[in-house]
């Protein structure tokens, strides 16, 4: 059984930071593409930083370069996201995902709520 669990989340003021973790049970290890997506109010859900795992190049979607950083431990099977300089509109739940193949799985989320 898979399972991805993340934590992190709260509310901070614009300009802070929060850090964000994944920690995965079960079945995953480094063959695994590892991502984090996020999902604003009426908004569907994006990706905001990919991973991958055969060390290609690391995908953050535009709004959030040079603000957030994705980062992975095989050992301990985590998955960071660093985010700093955040903005109200970076609030939303966010999800981490596990894929291989066909084989994807999904964390319940984290709430991120960025305000003054």
């Amino acid at each position: 059984q898979v399972q991805l669990v993340e934590s992190g989340g709260g509310l901070v003021q614009p300009g802070g930071s929060l850090r964000l973790s994944c920690a995965a049970s079960g079945f995953i290890d480094s063959t695994y593409r590892m991502s984090w997506y996020r999902q604003a109010p009426g908004k569907e859900r994006e990706a905001v930083a990919v991973l991958p795992s055969n060390g290609g190049v690391t995908y953050y979607v535009d709004s959030v370069k040079g603000r957030f950083t994705i980062s992975r431990d095989n050992v301990n099977n985590t998955m960071y996201l660093q985010m700093n300089s955040l903005k109200p509109e970076d609030t939303a739940v966010y999800y981490c995902r596990a894929r291989l193949g066909i084989n994807i799985y999904w964390g319940q989320g984290t709430r991120v709520t960025v305000s003054s």
